[in-house]
């Protein structure tokens, strides 16, 4: 396949494909919202130290390269918010998940076991002594 033929054929799917992978930043930015919103408000409550935004989003640094062309600085921006936001996120849903209910799921075959359950020592499932002594159960 000849290199002009290859850029058409790769702008008709792009043009297609751009609102599917526009349309999500709609939800991204009101999840974001909420997230951090229930972080602010109910971790000082909890006793959980705050997760450091700043630590996980990072939208503007390939913003500064110079061999990309706008539209695609724009997409670098929406992939490090994006895969960002979601790390933030998950974080503090790990932190909510270790403060409410800090014990392992149970071990099944193809099931992707939690970084954060090992990272935190989350009590082991089905261990009711471990559970006790971890969390005063």
């Amino acid at each position: 396949m000849n290199y002009r033929k290859f850029r058409l054929q790769r702008f008709w799917g792009h043009l297609f494909s751009g609102p599917f992978i526009w349309l999500p930043l709609l939800g991204l930015l009101l999840l974001d919202l909420m997230v951090s919103l229930y972080q602010a408000i109910c971790f000082p409550v909890y006793g959980i130290e705050k997760v450091k935004r700043s630590a996980y989003i990072l939208v503007r640094d390939r913003n500064k390269l110079a061999y990309l062309d706008p539209l695609e600085k724009l997409g670098c921006m929406y992939c490090g918010y994006a895969n960002g936001f979601l790390l933030y996120a998950k974080e503090i849903a790990g932190q909510t998940e270790k403060y409410w209910c800090g014990i392992m799921h149970a071990a099944k075959p193809g099931f992707k076991v939690q970084a954060n359950q090992i990272e935190q020592d989350f009590a082991r499932f089905g261990d009711e002594a471990d559970c006790k002594k971890k969390y005063g159960a």
